[in-house]
């Protein structure tokens, strides 16, 4: 079946099918919000002064097909997912213990962990913490060709393209079912007649994790009282302005939560200690007090420029706000943490994180880890890294999140070679996942190019969970998901960083 829809999916399209097509994905999407703001590459610099511009985001003109199986899977753990990484945050020996062997040769890390230090001595103001998160995965296809769920990485902060996500399900879906009954928008194809992508409830499940923050924070806690809100940590230079004004939106209209802006003078807000007083630059006269503190920027390197971008963190970590999330949640997301985890010895850590948990269901956790192995002085992954022929099969990846930060396949041991031994604890050795090797697909780019091709794609599944700092977990919940589609010879997957299209499911 699978080699069956791959081998002539998706259907060829004419010259005038192809600019039909072209032509309603474009205007419906940005008649709907799926839209981003341009960057350089689409709008030379000095062209935009104004910042009045926005275009289609990248997208896939056809839904791309997806084992049902590996979908069902991954929605199932999610939960599990979400319990697990909220133990390891609260697990501080055992993290810092990971974190310890980073800190010399990452400097940025190295700076997270200062920042928990500090707030630590002086005490946490916040027992509670949020996580919103995103488990990617592709479907692995073995070389007896068996399909199974492989994680790719997961994802504790700024787990982005939720609204934009489902915005494509809902594109796809009207084009394959309107008018009713007709499939004129596209070539006949079993699975196109057959088959819509399954609902994508992502805007819901995130906002709600949101929500469910903001009433555990409970009534204001300054006198006199103020009005409460939820504040998005956002980057100055934000392309992705519309996946975050999805959530705030559904926040307002469904909970009747006002959504704050914070930026980079995150740094001149004082007030923000301790409990986080926040008023708004357009209107400064008007106080609201932050329950959640949703972090859509500082998580990378370059988004700490001076030691006040740093000064600015640690005041958002020791305010009354709950994070979203903790400087701890964020290190737990780091690459060595899923390494270890699936070592020989992770099933250990895996049981006690997980101790409440059945082991068919931890069993099945394991069974998605690829192998990932460190880099030690006459360890397996050093010398699967530095031979030529084994590198080929493999992928280097520091501690960050986003795309553009890996090294693969052949690079691996110039690369390595390029840097200092002592510098190489700092990354991580992943056997590549093999997904379908004729699947393809048509995008559509934000600069209005139309490439079709082989592609490869990538499932996220969202999920949501509150915790005290004892574990005790308050919300646990999962719902919507994420498909990324990117040509078979691009190794970076981000959309964000323009290597990859939004897409949906039909599963087979």
């Amino acid at each position: 079946m699978a080699q069956s829809i791959y081998s002539n999916y998706p259907p060829e399209l004419s010259a005038a099918q192809q600019k039909f097509l072209v032509t309603a994905v474009k205007d419906w999407a940005i008649h709907n919000g799926l839209a981003v703001r341009p960057g350089p590459t689409v709008v030379p610099e000095g062209g935009n002064p104004n910042g009045v511009l926005a275009t289609n985001a990248p997208v896939t003109l056809f839904p791309s097909p997806f084992p049902r199986t590996c979908f069902t899977e991954a929605t199932a753990l999610q939960e599990v997912y979400n319990k697990l990484y909220a133990s390891i945050t609260c697990n501080e020996e055992w993290l810092g213990e990971i974190v310890k062997g980073l800190i010399e040769v990452d400097d940025f890390v190295a700076n997270l962990w200062k920042v928990h230090l500090a707030v630590q001595k002086e005490g946490y103001a916040q027992n509670l913490a949020l996580g919103l998160y995103r488990s990617d995965y592709m479907a692995h296809v073995s070389p007896a060709g068996d399909t199974a769920l492989k994680q790719v990485e997961f994802n504790t902060i700024s787990s982005s393209f939720g609204g934009l996500s489902a915005l494509v399900r809902q594109m796809h879906t009207e084009l394959l079912t309107s008018p009713p009954g007709s499939s004129i928008n596209y070539p006949s194809h079993p699975l196109l007649q057959s088959e819509v992508p399954p609902e994508n409830t992502a805007v819901e499940t995130l906002s709600s994790g949101l929500a469910v923050a903001h009433k555990a924070y409970g009534a204001s806690k300054s006198t006199p009282a103020l009005p409460l809100c939820v504040a998005f940590v956002v980057q100055d230079t934000e392309r992705n302005v519309f996946d975050q004004h999805a959530l705030s939106e559904h926040l307002k209209k469904t909970h009747n939560i006002p959504r704050g802006y914070l930026g980079s003078n995150i740094h001149s807000r004082r007030q923000l200690i301790p409990t986080t007083a926040l008023p708004p630059p357009h209107s400064p006269d008007s106080i609201f007090e932050v329950t959640t503190v949703y972090l859509r920027a500082y998580y990378s390197p370059d988004e700490y420029t001076s030691s006040r971008d740093w000064e600015a963190r640690t005041h958002l970590e020791r305010s009354a706000a709950i994070k979203c999330p903790t400087v701890l949640n964020q290190l737990s997301g780091c690459k060595k943490v899923q390494q270890v985890l699936a070592e020989p010895t992770g099933l250990d850590h895996l049981t006690g994180f997980l101790n409440d948990v059945d082991a068919s269901l931890i069993e099945r956790v394991r069974a998605t880890f690829a192998p990932q192995y460190d880099l030690s002085p006459n360890s397996k992954g050093r010398e699967l890294a530095l031979n030529p022929e084994t590198a080929l099969n493999h992928v280097l990846k520091p501690q960050r999140e986003g795309g553009g930060n890996n090294v693969y396949k052949a690079d691996i041991p110039g690369f390595l070679q390029s840097l200092p031994e002592s510098d190489w604890k700092g990354w991580v050795l992943m056997e590549l996942i093999n997904p379908a090797s004729n699947a393809q697909n048509v995008a559509l780019r934000n600069d209005g190019e139309v490439l079709r091709g082989d592609v490869i794609s990538e499932l996220g599944v969202y999920g949501t969970i509150l915790w005290e700092d004892t574990g005790k977990i308050l919300h646990n919940n999962h719902g919507g998901y994420l498909l990324r589609t990117k040509g078979k010879e691009v190794n970076e997957g981000g959309v964000a960083a323009g290597f990859s299209s939004l897409d949906s499911v039909l599963l087979f």
